[in-house]
């Protein structure tokens, strides 16, 4: 038994729910971007400063992930955003299964642009897939200008 095939199985799983979720978002003729930075990099200040420009047409909603509290959750919704926290208990990342438990709530609102900021980590996230179209990935200044070098797999 080769601990390779084991995380094999696990990404594939969650591969095939994040299909699944795709498929939803497509069909509530949403735009998905999964949002990815290091802890205060500007994640929520950015999903926040692109809300408050936006057409008026463009419904925005947003899945809130974090490790634990509600904090950018809460910030969103005093801005009149939609939104749901989804709390990890110390998961590294979001999940394809978390983002599928959040779908039913926010797409009935029929937003048009889905956020889904994940888990301040530039490790684990982008190794799994969400059904979202875009990955945006945030890298701060005071981090550093090497963050594509170390971690190459949150900017492939």
């Amino acid at each position: 038994m080769t601990t390779i095939a084991v995380e094999q199985q696990i990404l594939n799983a969650n591969d095939q729910i994040a299909a699944e979720n795709r498929a939803a978002i497509d069909a509530a003729g949403t735009l998905a971007v999964n949002v990815m930075a290091s802890p205060g990099a500007g994640k929520t200040s950015l999903i926040l400063a692109t809300a408050a420009r936006l057409p008026a047409d463009v419904r925005p909603a947003v899945i809130e992930g974090d490790l634990a509290s509600r904090i950018d959750a809460d910030t969103m919704a005093a801005a009149g955003i939609d939104v749901v926290q989804i709390n990890t208990g110390g998961s590294c990342h979001l999940d394809a299964p978390m983002v599928r438990s959040a779908l039913p709530e926010l797409l009935a609102n029929r937003p048009n642009l889905l956020f889904i900021e994940n888990v301040g980590n530039l490790i684990c996230p982008a190794e799994f897939a969400l059904g979202s179209h875009l990955n945006l990935v945030i890298a701060s200044a005071p981090e550093g200008h090497d963050k594509p070098y170390k971690y190459p797999g949150m900017f492939a």
